[in-house]
């Protein structure tokens, strides 16, 4: 009987289902009362997140599946955030708030472009229940604050001022965007204020190449962020979708040699440069945790680079791949040639030395699933977890 009831539940969900994916309050309530007191049920469309409420307040966010899925939903806020101030969806109307009140955090601030003053980032603040102090959630690991960032919304108020954050993003120039500016120095602002142990970073697509790209800035300082990048881009070709193994990994040992030759080069040319300077060596420290989909080609491509630089060690290549595995192959051939600019000079943004790599092999129907902030909330997904430290 009960099990009829929940799959009428879901029914009406469906039918009531907006723009934003996110059900009517009234309704939720309903459901809330029906599952029991102790027991919360989060729908979000047509997938749900069942967490016991009592437990999560008391430290079930120690638990790396509960920290995946609460960061993928304070993201999603982010997106719905847009959409609200799109459709002008306003207190009572917006369906933005559940994305975070649920899981005890509240809104702290809004983090706005300034060319089309679209909102793309959010800085939450985590209010645990009167038994817990802030010390308490420091010692179990519990973030007080989390930073997010939306990616690209295909919609008018917003597309082309993100497509031009994704253009310059494939130039590595997001470094130089005043979106950027805005993000770093919320970061910084928050890390100077509370400390860098109760800050998060979390981002989704292009949102997640603004978070890494601030914990990168950050980390040079010393200061390491704990992050959850979802989708995050990788600026290359799709290698990892050839079939054959030996082909592929023939193709990256190619790449491999080409690459540590042109940066050898680059370095021996710029007299201002040590050739035993390793900058990899003061981002090692920092290990954010990806999030990636092999039937993603936007992110597919990390699975691959830190395998194959497993590899290339494994051969006795590691200081090849050691010199490869820094730079980017498009950046070093356009300053060959003298058709680089102040962007392809800086470090390729979506190299990093060290991550934990989290792969989703649950089949996709399509890149847009694959791709999808959804898949990562869902508690039914196949994970696979590997650890990659930089030496």
């Amino acid at each position: 009987m009960r099990y009829r009831h929940f799959r009428a539940a879901f029914e009406d969900i469906n039918k009531e289902e907006e723009e934003g994916n996110v059900v009517k309050w009234p309704l939720r309530e309903r459901i809330l009362a029906f599952l029991g007191p102790y027991t919360y049920l989060l729908l979000i469309g047509r997938s749900s997140v069942i967490i016991s409420y009592n437990a999560y307040v008391l430290g079930s966010m120690t638990n790396v599946h509960h920290r995946r899925s609460v960061a993928a939903c304070l993201v999603q806020g982010v997106y719905i955030l847009e959409r609200d101030r799109q459709l002008q969806r306003h207190e009572s109307q917006a369906l933005a708030p559940p994305w975070w009140e649920f899981f005890q955090f509240k809104l702290l601030h809004q983090l706005k472009d300034d060319a089309d003053f679209s909102i793309f980032g959010a800085i939450y603040e985590f209010k645990p229940p009167p038994s817990h102090s802030h010390s308490d959630l420091s010692k179990d690991g519990i973030p007080r604050y989390v930073i997010a960032f939306r990616g690209t919304l295909t919609k008018p108020d917003s597309f082309s001022r993100d497509l031009e954050l994704d253009v310059h993003l494939i130039r590595n120039g997001l470094h130089l965007t005043s979106r950027f500016e805005i993000a770093i120095q919320a970061v910084r602002n928050m890390v100077a204020s509370v400390g860098s142990s109760n800050v998060w970073l979390a981002g989704h697509s292009l949102g997640s190449a603004m978070a890494m790209l601030a914990g990168k800035t950050v980390a040079k300082t010393g200061v390491f962020l704990e992050a959850y990048l979802f989708n995050p881009p990788f600026v290359s070709a799709p290698i990892e979708r050839i079939k054959d193994k030996r082909v592929k990994h023939g193709i990256r040992i190619a790449g491999s040699v080409i690459t540590a030759g042109l940066a050898l080069a680059a370095k021996i040319n710029h007299h201002n440069t040590r050739l035993s300077e390793d900058p990899f060596l003061a981002l090692s420290a920092w290990v954010p945790c990806l999030f990636v989909n092999p039937a993603d080609d936007i992110c597919s491509e990390y699975i691959g680079y830190f395998e194959h630089r497993k590899k290339m060690e494994e051969i006795g290549a590691g200081a090849i791949e050691k010199l490869a595995t820094q730079h980017s192959l498009g950046g070093l051939f356009m300053n060959a040639i003298g058709k680089g600019n102040v962007a392809n000079t800086s470090e390729p943004l979506h190299l990093i030395p060290s991550a934990n790599l989290i792969v989703n092999s649950t089949p996709a129907r399509d890149l847009k699933e694959a791709h999808g902030i959804h898949q990562w909330w869902k508690p039914d997904v196949q994970l696979k977890s590997q650890l990659y430290s930089y030496k």
